[in-house]
């Protein structure tokens, strides 16, 4: 998992469970003292959110587990999958484009950034250069073919020269 994702995500659970922990409780204990629980606006809010921190905790929490399953070995160095950077060329608007494969949390499409999980990183994940994939968009049907492919393993050999040829 990419050490700024697992920061990211570190950092928003703990957030979570601060307020699940000290800022609900204060806030429903104060509502509590204001009397009549069935037309307290106060106390019906502060249940609502911490149903909702509750909820979104148990998502970071699994999200977590599943980026620490990612086995960078088990990723091919031949095919597109997370982490590769791929130029395709896009039949339909007749132009190159550049992409990166990477996790929801990152993507960013103006940026190119875009998510395995998208239907263009679904559509690329797997493919070779020279393959053409076919990928449906709310758009309509795109023709995207691979003509350059840079995997997470060329990226972290290129890093390795660059850092030997820098000593």
């Amino acid at each position: 998992m990419p050490e700024h994702i697992k920061v990211k995500l570190l950092a928003e659970i703990k957030q979570m469970e601060h307020e699940l922990t000290t800022e609900l409780p204060a806030e429903i204990k104060k509502a509590r003292a204001l009397g009549d629980l069935s037309e307290n606006a106060e106390y019906h809010m502060a249940k609502q959110r911490q149903q909702f921190v509750n909820a979104r905790l148990g998502q970071l929490k699994k999200r977590m587990a599943e980026l620490s399953l990612v086995n960078l070995a088990n990723i091919p160095r031949d095919k597109v999958a997370f982490g590769s950077t791929i130029v395709v060329f896009d039949s339909t608007k007749d132009e190159e484009i550049v992409y990166r494969l990477v996790t929801s949390e990152e993507s960013d499409v103006t940026k190119g950034l875009i998510s395995t999980t998208s239907p263009i990183g679904r559509g690329l994940v797997g493919k070779r250069v020279g393959d053409v994939a076919t990928i449906v968009t709310p758009n309509g049907k795109r023709e995207l073919e691979i003509l350059k492919l840079t995997t997470i393993h060329d990226e972290a050999a290129a890093e390795k020269e660059d850092a030997a040829e820098a000593k």
